[in-house]
């Protein structure tokens, strides 16, 4: 059996704010696999975005600990914690936050070239993960030229350029119309379950939700599953 690419161990977030305390996270646990597609779900202020940073490491949880592969990652310094970031996490948003003057392959090669990678390789690998998610004829385009679909496809693209363990998108269909929603819901699930990246993924979405590997709703600062309602694609 396969070990989890991210493990959550017993994490709590308490925000200070005028009236005192605010505790959104009350000692959570998860473990999410290669491969696996993991949904999570709760009102607005439940703390599904706050838990997302603190898996992908861009907030420090105020106890606990997250592990990536197996090693406890929450105590690094920043610039460890960074290059981790950019190395082995892919995040996703409801926004795309393309840059309007790229097009679209060099948006998606824009965190490989951050990481290093020469102009050539990092152009050629954007061209291979865009054709993986049917925007082989985009790769010309800038987002203005786009549909919203096709521009959070763009976004998931770089998201997994650099071939991370793990996959954290914050409401990714949000912004979009359902039907839309689901094809760009489709070719996230499709590349999850082939590249076998570990997908944390929150959302209103409970028709997306149905088809996710499982579903953990956050009520009161704590972890519920849910079982599945609907099928794999």
């Amino acid at each position: 059996m396969s070990n989890p690419v991210l493990s959550v161990r017993g994490v709590t977030r308490t925000y200070e704010t005028a009236t005192g305390g605010l505790t959104v996270l009350k000692g959570v646990d998860l473990d999410v696999m290669p491969g696996e597609v993991v949904g999570l779900i709760g009102p607005s202020g439940s703390g599904k975005s706050s838990l997302l940073h603190a898996a992908g490491l861009l907030e420090h949880p105020t106890t606990g600990q997250i592990l990536i592969n197996g090693e406890p990652v929450g105590d690094l310094p920043e610039r460890a914690r960074t290059h981790l970031r950019l190395q082995r996490i892919g995040f996703v948003y409801q926004f795309h936050h393309l840059l309007p003057e790229f097009d679209a392959r060099d948006n998606v090669a824009l965190p490989l070239r951050i990481a290093g990678v020469n102009l050539a390789a990092a152009r050629a690998r954007a061209e291979e993960v865009l054709t993986a998610l049917g925007l082989g004829d985009r790769m010309s385009h800038q987002p203005a030229q786009m549909s919203g679909g096709e521009q959070q496809r763009v976004a998931v693209a770089r998201a997994l350029a650099n071939r991370p363990r793990l996959l954290l998108a914050d409401e990714p269909t949000g912004n979009l119309d359902p039907t839309t929603s689901q094809t760009v819901f489709e070719a996230l699930h499709k590349l999850v379950k082939e590249t076998g990246v570990a997908a944390l993924i929150a959302t209103h979405n409970m028709e997306l939700a149905g088809h996710m590997d499982r579903v953990f709703a956050l009520k009161d600062g704590h972890l519920e599953e849910r079982p599945a309602e609907s099928h794999a694609y």
